[in-house]
């Protein structure tokens, strides 16, 4: 294990948390019955979105799953994403005690962070492209105030769903492909705080304060970007193994211990 990285270099003395992964579908119904009635999911949160609604379900071991459905204007970037890709894995997304800060070291490090809103102290996002962030989407958030499932604005009910599985799965994170293990370490450890356990040709990125990890194959002749969840189960994994139609993804099965 290497320890070299253990609080967020962006804000000194504060811990960066791996807050959810999200992926967008055309319709959520079918999605929300997989995640609940056969993984077991729990109900977190949703609301409404600029261009889009989402809902998430936390899962064993406390990962949590988003879910996006396109919402409004037809020529909105999930629409887009929908009819370029399919359903599939969108954004990671992590929170920062500092935004300010974190923006300030991505940009050190060479990134052009995009769509920053820094105007309401309860909510600061701004992203990483995946042009630049090795194939996938990074949102990285301030949000001091968590109860925004409180406030009927943003209140949103959830899909029809069977009762859920009586033993949840665990989802364990999320497994992407890089190029290069110098450009993976500086974005998820030197930017976003992680420590990093080298295992051969594959990274472990984890965040001690949070319940999921990023494993990264390094491999310079495949496209970078997510390639699929990682899921656990105290017995068999109740999901066949591979890509998935509803997800967009492939189903990964990992002991917890990995």
């Amino acid at each position: 294990m290497d320890d070299s990285v253990s609080e967020n270099p962006a804000t000194p003395g504060g811990a960066v948390l791996f807050d959810h992964v999200a992926i967008g579908v055309r319709e959520p119904t079918a999605v929300a019955e997989l995640l609940v009635g056969t993984l077991g999911g729990e109900p977190v949160a949703a609301g409404p979105g600029n261009g889009f609604l989402w809902y998430q379900w936390r899962f064993g071991g406390a990962g949590v799953l988003e879910v996006l459905e396109p919402d409004g204007p037809g020529d909105g970037f999930l629409y887009r994403f929908l009819d370029d890709r399919g359903a599939g894995i969108h954004h990671v997304t992590f929170k920062v005690p500092d935004h300010a800060r974190a923006l300030e070291r991505a940009r050190e490090l060479g990134y052009a962070v995009v769509g920053v809103r820094a105007d309401n102290p309860g909510w600061k996002e701004a992203f990483l492209h995946p042009k630049q962030a090795q194939g996938i989407v990074v949102q990285i958030v301030e949000n001091p105030r968590d109860d925004d499932e409180d406030d009927p604005a943003w209140s949103r009910p959830f899909p029809t769903t069977p009762a859920p599985a009586r033993v949840p799965a665990a989802l364990l994170g999320l497994r992407c492909v890089s190029r290069d293990p110098d450009r993976a370490r500086t974005q998820w450890a030197g930017l976003l705080g992680a420590r990093c356990d080298d295992r051969y040709d594959t990274l472990v990125f984890r965040w001690p304060e949070s319940p999921m990890r990023i494993a990264v194959e390094i491999d310079p002749d495949r496209p970078e970007g997510p390639i699929g969840l990682e899921w656990s189960h105290p017995g068999k994994l109740p999901i066949a193994a591979g890509p998935h139609p509803l997800l967009g993804t492939a189903v990964i099965e990992a002991a917890r211990s990995s």
